[in-house]
């Protein structure tokens, strides 16, 4: 059971890393996920840029441990999903790349939000 949980861990850990570098893309069809979203990306590049550990890393852990100690060779979650969250050699100045793409990216999304956004007011008040 913790090895299901701990794997459960690693799924959400994944899906939140995804949501912090693109949800600001659901902000565009949903404008609310915005009050979600901007909290989440300033966590996830202050956790890169402090290279700190995020919290549900230990979760995981101290779930494998509770069920046994070992992570499964193998496993789906192990080969696909563990790399790209931890990936062998992460050094600071990669944390710092990672951190400045997570502002980037979103900085982008959020200036075309926002471009579209005050562009349509300044068109509509034109009529």
């Amino acid at each position: 059971m913790y090895f299901l949980l701990a794997d459960a861990v690693v799924v959400f850990h994944f899906l939140f890393i995804a949501f912090v570098v693109a949800g600001g893309l659901l902000v565009l069809c949903r404008p609310w996920v915005a009050w979600v979203h901007l909290p989440a990306a300033f966590w996830g590049a202050f956790i890169e840029f402090a290279g700190w550990t995020c919290p549900l890393t230990p979760l995981e852990n101290h779930l494998r441990s509770l069920g046994g100690g070992s992570i499964y060779r193998g496993d789906f979650i192990e080969q696909y999903l563990i790399p790209v969250i931890y990936p062998s050699g992460l050094t600071v100045f990669m944390q710092y790349i990672f951190g400045g793409l997570v502002i980037a990216i979103n900085l982008i999304i959020y200036g075309f939000i926002l471009y579209k956004h005050f562009f349509s007011k300044a068109k509509s008040s034109d009529h």
